[in-house]
């Protein structure tokens, strides 16, 4: 983090490229806040500045009811240096939810190192342990719905990842100085709709993110346009099976998006809101990006890479568009889903059907590929990455180790680096991937004159992959 004096002049700049990179206490009156709070900026040594809300919670702030710190931006697309992306990893997996479940241990095992070297890494990055920022987080995001939605209080305390209503109410009270109602009856009232924002560091290219969404939408899965985003969601979190719709759109005022979804995707909360956020970038920082590509995204400033939602989906959605246009491959991929997915039980008229699970694809026959259109080969490797991940042999979820994964990807027979890159690129939200196979990509290099290739855009190569293939669309 930048020094008192630095962080003191974006607090007085109210500066959005750092909301939710810092936090500032104020001494004279309890409260923490955002560095874009509206409310009178205090003075300098009243201020005290934390990299985290838990941290500010944890020396005994509470959070600002103005501003609202539960809703700053989360994340960084990548966070400087080794030690900090490997932070925002474990903190991305609790806020996902998995430090309910399987506790430190099970997140140092999914990161590869000892508990004891993730609690010091990770302190280190948001002074706090990991345990505190868990707590944090889930009175945040019950704050959240507390404020912003109209749910009962109970579902409020287990949809946040609180186990027993008694300790939520007690924590919150102890927290925050007031009971959940009480918070309540302080805010506007709220539609019925589940809807929460979601919000982002300016600027963001809505319409390109959607479009590119859009041309590349799984028919039955996924629908959009320049207005807004819909897919069907099949989650399993905690022992239950969810499935539902979902529905994003920018939001009318303030830089966020709003997420609408079914009720009965409130059991898995965290994890939707963890991959709405990757599928959108919401934890890009613009400033940074911009800073190193230079002239090449000056023309499309805000521009994000597309994530996933889901890293199976997105790797099928990958094998099926090799070597064709993006149009066959959504035509074929729309097959694959009414072959082998599920019909949504709230289907409309666009979103009908649940993406096919691993386990469906390892066991399909090479006759029921054939009748989709699929070829052999490519039916092959199909199965094969299916297998590989019922077995769990690697994941396609963002993790510690990308060049491990690629390597496990381009063992499976028709998976080459085009494929492995554009699955780094989006499902392992790799911000340094770099298809320097794709035919689009090289023949927007070489209209480019003066470049130095694309080492100079590191480590934001996927964000200049971007702005090559949107440049090269323009022109023609």
């Amino acid at each position: 983090m930048m020094n008192a004096d630095a962080l003191y002049q974006a607090l007085k700049a109210r500066d959005s490229r750092f909301d939710g990179r810092f936090f500032v206490g104020v001494t004279s009156t309890g409260v923490y806040c955002r560095p874009i709070c509206p409310s009178r900026t205090p003075r300098a040594a009243n201020c005290r500045f934390f990299p985290s809300a838990a941290a500010a919670e944890h020396a005994g702030f509470r959070p600002c009811r103005r501003c609202r710190p539960e809703t700053a931006p989360s994340g960084t697309a990548a966070p400087a240096g080794e030690e900090a992306r490997l932070s925002r990893l474990a903190a991305d997996l609790i806020d996902a939810g998995v430090f309910d479940e399987e506790g430190l241990e099970g997140i140092a095992s999914r990161m590869g190192m000892t508990p004891r070297h993730l609690r010091r890494l990770f302190t280190r990055a948001f002074g706090v342990a990991p345990v505190a920022y868990a707590q944090t987080q889930r009175l945040l995001l019950a704050k959240r719905l507390l404020t912003e939605t109209r749910l009962p209080v109970t579902d409020v305390a287990f949809s946040s990842g609180f186990s027993s209503l008694r300790r939520f109410h007690a924590l919150f009270r102890q927290r925050y100085g007031m009971t959940p109602t009480d918070l309540r009856k302080g805010t506007p009232a709220r539609p019925q709709a589940l809807v929460l924002r979601l919000a982002y560091r300016p600027p963001l290219d809505w319409r390109r993110l959607a479009l590119f969404l859009a041309k590349r939408s799984i028919p039955g899965v996924e629908a959009g346009d320049e207005r807004h985003y819909r897919r069907s969601v099949r989650l399993s979190f905690r022992g239950k099976h969810l499935a539902g719709k979902l529905e994003v759109r920018p939001a009318a005022t303030g830089h966020a998006l709003e997420l609408a979804l079914d009720s009965s995707l409130l059991g898995g909360l965290p994890q939707v809101l963890l991959r709405v956020r990757r599928l959108f970038d919401l934890g890009c920082t613009p400033d940074q990006v911009e800073t190193v590509l230079g002239p090449l995204a000056a023309p499309r400033p805000g521009l994000r890479v597309p994530g996933a939602f889901d890293g199976f989906e997105m790797a099928v959605r990958a094998v099926l568009g090799q070597q064709i246009s993006v149009k066959a491959a959504r035509t074929l991929a729309g097959r694959f889903v009414a072959r082998f997915g599920e019909r949504l039980p709230s289907a409309d008229a666009e979103v009908t059907h649940l993406f096919p699970l691993p386990e469906r694809v390892a066991g399909a026959t090479q006759e029921e590929f054939s009748s989709l259109g699929i070829t052999s080969r490519r039916a092959e490797t199909l199965v094969a990455l299916a297998r590989a991940l019922v077995e769990e042999r690697f994941s396609l979820d963002p993790g510690p180790d990308v060049e491990r994964t690629l390597d496990a990807l381009q063992r499976i027979p028709g998976v080459g680096p085009w494929t492995a890159q554009y699955i780094a690129m989006r499902a392992l939200a790799w911000p340094d991937a770099f298809p320097d196979t794709d035919l689009a990509v090289r023949r927007a290099m070489e209209r480019l004159s003066g470049t130095a290739g694309d080492e100079q855009w590191r480590p934001w190569r996927a964000y200049a992959v971007m702005h090559l293939w949107c440049g090269l669309e323009e022109e023609e």
